[in-house]
């Protein structure tokens, strides 16, 4: 099973934004409970940001405007659950100085009361949040929970994990610190994006690109070479030294699993439309081998004369100490998210810039499925396919920096931004819209479900159900 929902509620049938760069983050304990997140603003311009929020696991939607930002909206923004007791964490840049927070809520679908702010900090950049409970034992029923954040304020080495394990009652900060996992010489800085995976017996990975030279730059553009690294700690990140237990081939903590990789950020245009690249990551741990480890992310194959923005994968059965290398290459593509159900079946969630067949582009939104870690082809389901130069870009990033994918036992949970134009081509798997639409016509309608409204940006939530397959049945991806 399938389901595809546009998450803009039907109060809100008359807006236009562009609402992109999702996140959302699911209760383990109570997977009717979700909440998501993309660049939506407060509809009545309050100081406290919006979440979107379902208590029937992602069918309807509504807004709790919850976050305290200093404005209607935030800039970055991630959440994570931890696996029991309901208590949501969130990693922000607000408005509209830009500040680094965290923020607390033990119930963000009942309660109108704003998050608790844990930490508030300066000079931060792109916040990726993963949490977990502890399942028993020392610190049984402790909360632990690893922001991946890019953090200024250690240059030349910013990749950086913001952690505490127990988080979940104590009072501000709540155990929070800082610690940085860059532990070799920048180029000034390292990429946006440093994402964390936690694995319940423990075991944390984090994983970053480290810039190892600055190329230059040019009109609406700055290369790089990048090296992707990934770090690993075996006790929840408890020392004093965390993330020092995977040593590369120079001695240092981090092993490089790819290195010397060309990226081009562009500011304008690139290769990828109306769309920025620069800074693609993922990382997943399965959730029943803490050892089995897949990355993803994008480069530039062909360097600065290439024209491409290529996604790679690779997985490591060894606790990140040696790695596959390419399991999947796609080029044209951006914003690959990877998750691991309990069955060991891999999702990887993605956005491609593919040929119409008229001359023309459209933005292919992909999920995934292997059993096979891509060794044979995988189950490729497409969620959602629309021009890719319909709506006109408002502001970077257009669809967003970053989706989604999550798993929940045997099933997968994620988000994604793409045209909200009502039209079933654009849906080959079928779609629910909240917001007023007529899909006989295409058009979208405002609130008295007569006014046309134009074509914009809206979130999407998807939902795949994964029965666990008999032992004699063939797989039933």
């Amino acid at each position: 099973m399938l389901i595809i929902v546009n998450m803009t509620p039907a109060s809100l049938s008359g807006e236009t934004r562009q609402d992109s760069e999702p996140n959302i983050a699911v209760d383990p304990g109570n997977p009717a409970t979700i909440v998501a997140t993309a660049f939506t603003p407060d509809p009545l311009g309050g100081s406290n940001a919006p979440v979107y929020v379902s208590s029937d696991g992602g069918l309807s939607w509504q807004l709790r405007t919850i976050v305290p930002s200093g404005g209607p909206t935030t800039a970055d923004i991630s959440l994570s659950f931890a696996s029991s007791g309901g208590t949501l964490y969130a990693g922000i840049l607000n408005r509209p100085n830009f500040h680094f927070l965290v923020l607390r809520a033990p119930d963000p679908v009942g309660s109108t009361s704003p998050m608790t702010i844990l930490v508030d900090r300066a000079n931060e950049d792109q916040p990726w949040v993963s949490a977990a409970t502890v399942p028993g034992g020392a610190g049984g029923g402790d909360d632990r929970v690893y922001i991946g954040h890019n953090d200024f304020n250690a240059s030349p080495r910013t990749a950086s994990v913001e952690l505490s394990t127990d988080a979940r009652t104590a009072g501000q900060p709540a155990g929070f610190g800082t610690h940085g996992v860059e532990r070799r010489g920048t180029a000034g800085q390292d990429g946006p994006p440093t994402r964390t995976a936690v694995h319940p017996d423990g075991t944390v990975y984090a994983c970053f690109q480290r810039w190892v030279t600055n190329e230059g730059s040019g009109p609406g553009f700055s290369d790089h070479t990048m090296d992707v690294v990934i770090t690993r700690d075996d006790n929840w990140g408890l020392g004093g030294n965390p993330f020092s237990a995977l040593v590369g081939d120079d001695g240092q903590a981090g092993v490089r699993l790819a290195t010397g990789r060309f990226i081009r950020f562009t500011a304008s245009t690139g290769p990828l439309g109306q769309e920025r690249i620069g800074a693609d990551l993922a990382i997943a741990v399965d959730p029943t081998n803490s050892s089995r480890v897949f990355v993803a992310w994008a480069d530039r194959v062909g360097g600065k004369a290439g024209t491409d923005w290529t996604i790679h994968v690779q997985r490591s059965a060894d606790r990140g100490a040696t790695w596959s290398g390419d399991l999947l290459t796609l080029t044209n593509g951006k914003n690959p998210a990877l998750a691991i159900n309990s069955e060991g079946t891999v999702g990887m969630l993605f956005q491609l810039l593919e040929p119409d067949g008229t001359g023309g582009t459209r933005w292919v939104t992909h999920l995934h499925l292997t059993r096979t870690d891509w060794a044979l082809a995988p189950t490729d389901r497409v969620l959602h396919t629309a021009p890719s130069g319909i709506p006109s870009r408002i502001f970077l990033p257009y669809l967003g920096d970053y989706v989604r994918l999550l798993s929940v036992g045997t099933n997968f949970y994620g988000v994604f931004c793409g045209s909200n134009q009502p039209d079933q081509g654009n849906f080959p798997n079928g779609v629910t819209y909240q917001r007023n639409a007529n899909f006989g016509t295409g058009q979208l309608l405002a609130n008295d479900n007569i006014t046309p409204v134009t074509v914009s940006i809206d979130p999407f939530f998807f939902f795949r159900q994964e029965p666990d397959p008999l032992p004699w049945a063939p797989s039933l991806l």
